[in-house]
């Protein structure tokens, strides 16, 4: 059967349609956005990287593990196979009454109450609950307070300057009004290990 002329009127046109689109929105534009990010906003388009001694130890955007008592515990992660794992972003997707959620966070706080025993203090929710991403590299105000005498204990500084320490890394709501009052708990502990 020979094709009509009509039909291969059609088909060409869609092909170099096609092909066109791919080059511009697959190859072209992305070359070009990341172009402009790493001229305008170099750090944050090479993934917002933190280097201690010329080594790179994570990024402001991606939470890392701390389980040491001397150092600030990160917000938990439900991500698989490991912890704050970036290819694997979601949550647990338990809900509220899930009886596996409820033993999570009954053994998160058993763990917290067993670094610290003398803390009467509520445990923050955040300490004891995965984000939706699971990846979140900061904690709330309170969370870090909360483990301020921990740290101040084990590490052998008055409280008084781990406090001091978290005001000077605590960054305010963006705009003055999105989200809540946090700190980065990986510039926090590397702040930690700074200090003489």
């Amino acid at each position: 059967m020979n094709e009509s002329p009509a039909s291969n009127s059609v088909l060409r046109p869609a092909i170099v349609l096609l092909i066109a689109l791919t080059v511009i929105t697959g190859i072209a534009y992305p070359l070009v956005v990341t172009g402009v990010a790493k001229v305008l906003f170099p750090g944050q388009a090479a993934g917002s990287l933190i280097a201690k001694n010329g080594k790179w130890v994570g990024s402001r955007l991606i939470g890392q593990p701390f389980s040491d008592p001397k150092y600030f515990w990160s917000r938990p992660s439900a991500t698989a196979p490991q912890p704050y794992n970036g290819l694997s972003s979601g949550g647990s997707n338990l809900g509220p009454l899930n009886p596996a959620l409820t033993d999570a966070v009954e053994a998160r706080i058993a763990a917290l109450k067993a670094a610290d025993p003398t803390n009467q203090a509520p445990v923050p929710v955040d300490l004891v609950t995965a984000s939706g991403s699971g990846l979140d590299p900061d904690i709330s105000l309170a969370a870090a307070y909360y483990q301020a005498g921990r740290i101040a204990r084990v590490r052998h500084l008055s409280l008084d300057r781990v406090r001091a320490l978290i005001a000077a890394h605590a960054r305010g709501r963006l705009l003055g009004v999105l989200g809540e009052p946090r700190v980065n708990v990986l510039e926090l502990n590397l702040a930690l290990d700074s200090m003489k």
